[in-house]
């Protein structure tokens, strides 16, 4: 299962550290994913949403 949100997509994005002497190095930036319980087309189910998804409103959270 990907690093990536059921909802818009959002997965990893891979940058550059670049130190002092300009030497640069991999590296990865992860979306902040929360696994929730959400209700779709009736049923219950387990997603992993990323914080801006739930923020927005794009999906609620299942009681």
């Amino acid at each position: 299962m990907p690093a990536q949100c059921a909802i818009c997509g959002k997965q990893r994005r891979v940058a550059n550290n670049v130190s002092h002497s300009n030497i640069k190095t991999k590296s990865q930036q992860r979306p902040n994913l929360q696994r929730v319980h959400v209700t779709i087309g009736g049923s219950r189910k387990r997603v992993r949403v990323c914080t801006r998804c739930l923020r927005s409103g794009f999906v609620s959270k299942a009681p």
